[in-house]
Formats: C-alpha cells, sequence, structure tokens
C-alpha cells in the first residue's frame, strides 16, 4: 500500500445504466459519501455506447428502461442508442456524476481486508499501467456479458468466404453495405433489430436461424400518453405510464408462464396478419414456450414490413459450413452473401472479469448464493447489481440501488463497518439466471447460485423485489453486522490515503 492510493467510502465499478445510476441514487439518498466510478472505457453508457451496429435500439419501453428519477420525455418509448446514451449522459451531469468518473481504469483485482476494513481495488490503464484504490464499500455495475467480444462459434470452412464477416459487438464504424447481400445469423434482439434496420439500404437481408424466437409488435406512437402530456406535467405522465407498462409486461409474461399453449397462438397469430398470405410461418414457430427465453420487441412491426416488401426473408436452418459465396445449408440450400454477420449472442461473465479475494483467499463466487439479488454470501460490503431478464434491467437497478443506500445509511445509524450475508441452513441451490437462452445456459457454470428460500432466492418479479428490497427492514439474521476497528498501522495508512485524495 502506498500513500498515493486514493480513498472513497464507495467505489462504483461501471459508468453504464446501472453504475450512473446507482451514483444519482447515492447523492440523493446517501449525499454524505465520498465515491467515485472507475469506467475500463473512455465514455459513459456501458451497453448502449459499445454497440453501435444499424438500428440498435432498446428491447423494452424507455418508460421501464429509464431511471425512475428521471422522467424519459422523448416521442419514442422505443429508443435509439444514441437517444438512451444522452439520456444517461444528461443524468450523469444533472447530479455532478460525470465529474466523478475515472475513465481508462479497467478493474482488474479487488481485495477485502478485515485488518483495514476496506476493498483495496487495483485497475489498469491502456497501456497497462495499474493504480489502486481503497473503499468502505464496493459496488459492481459491469453488466453480465464481455465488452472484448460476442460469442462467435466457430463455424467450419470460414476461412474460405470470401466477403466480410463481422459481430455486431464489433461493428466496423462506417460501414458501407449499400446494395449487398447480407446474411444475418440469429434470432434474437440484435438480429431482429438488424434485419429491418439494413433492408433498406442492403440488396437483400436473410436473417439465417437455427431456431425461431417468439416476437411481439408494439406501437411506437402511444396516443395515450401524448394525451397525458396536453395535460398534466411531464414527470406525472411519466409515473402514470411507468405504472401502466409495468403493469401490463407483469400481466404478459405470467399470462404466459400460467397458459403457454394460448399465449403461442396468440403470438403466432399476431405475426401472422403482419406477413404475406403465402408466407411459411415455420420461421416464427417457436418449439419451447414464450418466455422460456426473452420476447423479441419490433416496433411498429418494422421486420414484417421488410419481409411482405421483399427487402428481407427468413432461412431456419442447421449451418452446414462456410464456403466462397456463402453458407451451405444442411438442407443442401446455400445462401449467397457478400457480408455475413454473426449476431450469435453474447460471452457471459460475472463481476467483470475482476478477480475478488477476501484476507488473501480468492472468492469462489460459482460456490456461493446471491442474497436478496444484491449481495453475496460471505462477501463483505460488496453488493452487484444485477436487472431483469424478464423485464426492463433498470426496474431491479432502481431497486438495487435504493436497498445499497437504505443499507449503508443503517451501517452509519448503528455503527457497524462491515456487513456480509451468511447462510446457516441446509436448503437445495440453483442457478442464478433460470432462462433457457443459449448464451445464459453456456455461462451457468460461471455464475453464482440462488437458493430455493428467501432471501436467497432471486426473484425476477418486480412487486416481490418491491417487498424484498424496498418495504423489508434491514436486519434480518442471514446478515452479519460488525465493528471491525483497523489496527493503528492501517488507520496511519488510511490517513495517508484520505489525505492524499483530499489534496487531489
Amino acid at each position: 500500500m502506498n500513500a498515493a492510493t486514493e480513498h472513497f467510502d464507495v467505489l462504483i465499478i461501471g459508468a453504464g445504466l446501472s453504475g450512473i445510476g446507482l451514483a444519482c441514487h447515492l447523492v440523493q439518498k446517501s449525499p454524505g459519501k465520498s465515491f467515485a466510478i472507475l469506467e475500463g472505457r473512455d465514455s459513459i453508457g456501458g451497453t448502449w455506447d459499445l454497440f453501435r451496429y444499424p438500428g440498435i435500439r432498446s428491447d423494452s419501453d424507455m418508460f421501464t428502461l429509464g431511471y425512475n428519477f428521471k422522467p424519459w420525455e422523448n416521442a419514442e418509448p422505443i429508443a435509439q442508442g444514441g437517444d438512451i446514451r444522452r439520456y444517461i449522459e444528461d443524468a450523469a451531469t444533472e447530479h455532478g456524476i460525470d465529474k466523478k468518473i475515472r475513465f481508462g481504469h479497467r478493474v482488474i483485482s479487488a481485495e477485502w481486508s478485515s485488518e483495514q476494513v476496506v476493498w483495496l481495488v487495483k485497475t489498469e490503464d491502456a497501456q497497462g499501467q495499474t493504480k489502486e484504490f481503497s473503499c468502505r464499500y464496493l459496488a459492481g455495475c459491469t453488466g453480465y456479458y464481455s465488452y472484448e467480444s460476442g460469442y462467435d462459434p466457430a463455424f467450419p470452412g470460414r476461412e474460405e468466404f470470401q466477403g466480410d464477416i463481422f459481430h455486431p459487438q464489433k461493428w466496423p464504424e462506417g460501414y458501407d453495405y449499400s446494395g449487398k447481400k447480407v446474411v444475418v445469423i440469429g434470432s434474437g434482439a440484435t438480429a431482429v433489430t438488424l434485419v429491418p434496420a439494413m433492408a433498406d439500404v442492403a440488396g437483400h437481408v436473410t436473417m439465417l436461424q437455427r431456431s425461431p424466437s417468439y416476437i411481439l409488435t408494439l406501437p411506437m406512437a402511444d396516443p395515450i400518453v401524448d394525451g397525458l402530456r396536453r395535460i398534466f406535467p411531464e414527470a406525472w405522465v411519466y409515473r402514470l405510464t411507468r405504472f401502466r407498462n409495468i403493469s401490463v409486461s407483469w400481466l404478459i409474461y405470467n399470462f404466459c408462464r400460467l397458459f403457454p399453449g394460448t399465449s403461442r397462438n396468440l403470438l403466432l397469430r399476431s405475426v401472422r396478419k403482419q406477413l404475406p398470405d403465402d408466407f411459411d410461418m415455420k420461421h416464427f414457430s417457436s418449439a419451447y414456450a414464450p418466455w422460456d427465453e426473452r420476447l423479441c420487441i419490433v416496433p411498429d412491426g418494422d421486420l414484417f414490413k421488410a419481409i411482405s416488401a421483399g427487402k428481407a426473408s427468413v432461412a431456419t436452418d442447421h449451418i452446414e459450413r462456410f464456403t466462397e459465396k456463402g453458407i451451405l445449408l444442411k438442407s443442401g440450400e446455400e445462401l449467397e452473401a457478400d457480408v455475413i454477420i454473426t449476431a450469435t449472442g453474447l460471452n457471459v461473465q460475472a463481476f467483470g472479469k475482476m478477480k475478488l479475494a477476501v484476507d488473501g483467499k480468492p472468492y469462489e463466487h460459482t460456490q456461493k448464493m446471491c442474497y436478496r439479488g444484491v449481495l453475496y454470501e460471505d462477501l463483505p460490503n460488496f453488493a452487484m447489481i444485477f436487472g431483469y431478464t424478464n423485464a426492463s434491467w433498470t426496474l431491479k437497478a432502481d431497486l438495487a440501488a435504493n436497498y445499497i443506500c437504505r443499507l449503508l445509511n443503517y451501517m452509519d445509524q448503528k455503527g457497524y463497518t462491515a456487513c456480509m450475508p451468511r447462510n446457516a441452513e441446509s436448503f437445495s441451490k440453483a442457478p442464478f439466471m433460470d432462462m433457457q437462452s443459449g448464451y445464459i445456459q453456456r455461462a451457468k457454470s460461471q455464475m453464482p447460485l440462488q437458493g430455493t428460500k428467501k432471501p436467497w432466492k432471486v426473484y425476477q418479479n418486480y412487486l416481490l423485489d418491491i417487498l424484498s428490497l424496498r418495504l423489508t427492514g434491514i436486519e434480518d439474521r442471514a446478515l452479519k453486522f460488525t465493528r471491525l476497528i483497523p489496527s493503528t498501522k492501517s488507520r496511519e495508512k488510511q490517513r495517508e490515503r484520505q489525505a492524499s485524495t483530499v489534496s487531489e
């Protein structure tokens, strides 16, 4: 430890939607806390700054994907990526968060020291230079996938293809695809966004899928919101619409889970109405039940319009191999292409790939459970914000941020310096995420666990999480609070760190 180490009450890892949101909550609810955000990249926005492929947009409406403290005032509820990035930047500026971000600081390790009662956090910049920070409380807002690369399978014959191949996560800036034959491999949110976005400029776009996804059309214009805006202040409109959209989303999800056959028929009937009479519905008839995987949203049915206009098509088959001219399918058909886009998913990772340790011992997160979906078993003064997979991410992120502020304030009131979830019961454990999506199934062995009993069960349910994270008291027999006191030597080091931080 050197005297130049900067010290804060709270360190937030990540300046994306979750990290900026948590920082705003801290400013509002725990204003006495010193904090900084460590961001590995050079800009705010996380996902919404990283992805730059054509048509990048939210797959949830912004009245629920937006923060609970900042109204979404744009006309379109399904927002473009650039608009979402500006929304996050505006939130940061309005709360003075932009001045507290340390860009180019990728966190590579964090170790809890019981002797010093702090987290010792090591970062690395683009040149490989390291720097150390310390904090009382550490909060991970790193999302759940790698920014380094997307999931890109090793397709046979890939090296034979004479055209361009790339993953949407690494979209080439200024790439010109006008007039070209494009094949997009995938059927998830990225693929159904890319196909209609490219269709007007490309020669033709084919969505090549191994298995279909369920797709729901939502209108871009909302006359009810437009009417409310003529009567009420924007903040009221936001709250009313947010409540309505949360309720509708909850009803749709639960209806799908309770009545999978009926919901499947309704979804397919909606798609059928938007396509030509002779269209083969096998391309949208999924083998699994609705919400076994996340529903894909298409605003104003843009994907179906592109197909109906003959600008796009769908192929459902398995890939035999790439060829010089395109892709050979198992059926024997060859799809010709000038460009192949592998919208094949994400590489999931936990805790932003940083190495965690407690008093010199590596923390094995794959063996530990998550507490209330926010804290982690046997990990002191640490929280991780992880949003919903079946609803808007930020609904859970807001609840988690509010809970973290409540916890910090409670610890101050009681004079506690450390808090750690600890399980003393015996019950079954389950994977952290319970969905059938390929990227989630591939990552099961890399993720923490959840329990089958509260408070260790991770709910994908906004109402239950309101009870768990907002309305339930902080005290819990599964939470161990302590009043650890740093040693004399550690206190001297902390004074040096604090003096260094103040002087800078």
